[in-house]
């Protein structure tokens, strides 16, 4: 089914798996690491944003500063910082993007800890397209050496409260395919 954004029909995302994700060697990369569930079992974000629009949202971000996007599914984790380090681990520059189901996203650096990151989105409902592609932006920003400005994110003190039930069940959800010591799988994308 086609997605329908702002009167536009979008065609829908194909995600398919070619097998184990390997070190990339070109520094002209950003890695875009999925949680186990993205657009596989779950097709939407907290707040009903489809993935496919995520996703075209950060790789736009990422092209629009002359750099390539590539997607891995990682499925070992369903914590987004270990999720967005991995990438990081993966990606020829070094710099990666974790993203959660739900929306949650890390912009990530191969040489720091999984806990320590460049930039934290943890207020997934407040998360909104134009974000997603200033995410995908920084991150090339990081890989080709430069120090950008952080994302302006939101922060509403109610989103937590407002939200905390049907995130607790989205990461339930996603938690429930994670396939512990499972190796990084290289997904190809295709709208």
């Amino acid at each position: 089914m086609d997605n329908v954004t702002n009167g536009y029909v979008m065609p829908k995302l194909q995600l398919t798996e070619v097998g184990e994700a390997k070190v990339g060697t070109k520094a002209d990369e950003v890695v875009i690491g999925i949680a186990p569930a993205f657009h596989k079992f779950q097709d939407k974000t907290i707040v009903n944003i489809p993935h496919s629009d995520v996703l075209r949202e950060l790789i736009a971000g990422i092209e629009e500063e002359g750099l390539k996007a590539r997607v891995v599914r990682i499925i070992r984790t369903s914590d987004v910082s270990f999720i967005a380090n991995d990438a990081a681990k993966l990606s020829g520059s070094g710099i990666g993007i974790g993203i959660q189901s739900k929306g949650t996203t890390v912009i990530h650096q191969k040489d720091l800890l999984p806990l320590n990151n460049l930039e934290l989105f943890p207020q997934a409902p407040l998360i909104t397209l134009e974000t997603f592609r200033l995410i995908g932006k920084n991150a090339a920003k990081y890989a080709k050496g430069e120090s950008p400005t952080p994302v302006p994110t939101k922060n509403d003190q109610m989103a937590r409260p407002k939200f905390m039930a049907k995130a607790a069940l989205l990461h339930i959800k996603e938690t429930k395919h994670v396939q512990v010591g499972a190796k990084p799988i290289e997904t190809e994308v295709k709208f």
